[in-house]
């Protein structure tokens, strides 16, 4: 699966290791930054990661910062984005199950790097469920007027 992967300064080095071990695991990683601890503006990274989700380059999509709550803002402004912030692997499973996200949130300060994959593997290990869920999520993609 080819997966982008983009943080924020606070995030990089949980970055780095979920991009290592995505890779490890057969994935396509799309390393979208940021590489260091200089400060970044993490909407820059959050908007990159919807934009490569919208423009196909990158199957589903993993958005880091040190909460998760600023840069799933930022991926969720985007309409083909559908980036759920969580913090344990059933919420990353439901995102999918329910919701047909494309991109989870994580914060670093917040997760360790075992919870952190074990998040990882749960939302893409889950298929989407569709049925009753689908037309939600159709109107999870219209853009207001």
């Amino acid at each position: 699966m080819r997966i982008a992967i983009a943080s924020d300064h606070a995030a990089a080095g949980l970055k780095a290791v979920l991009a290592g071990w995505l890779r490890e695991r057969g994935h396509d990683v799309i390393d979208l930054g940021a590489d260091g601890r200089a400060s970044v503006d993490y909407p820059d990274y959050g908007y990159a990661v919807a934009e490569a989700l919208a423009e196909g380059r990158a199957e589903r999509g993993v958005a880091l910062c040190g909460s998760g709550i600023g840069i799933s803002i930022a991926a969720n402004r985007h309409p083909a984005c559908r980036c759920a912030l969580v913090s344990e692997p059933l919420t990353a499973a439901l995102s999918r199950q329910h919701n047909d996200a494309n991109a989870i949130a994580m914060g670093a300060r917040l997760i360790g790097e075992e919870m952190a994959k074990a998040c990882l593997d749960a939302f893409l290990s889950t298929p989407f469920e569709g049925g009753r869920h689908q037309h939600r999520v159709d109107k999870l993609s219209k853009e207001f007027a």
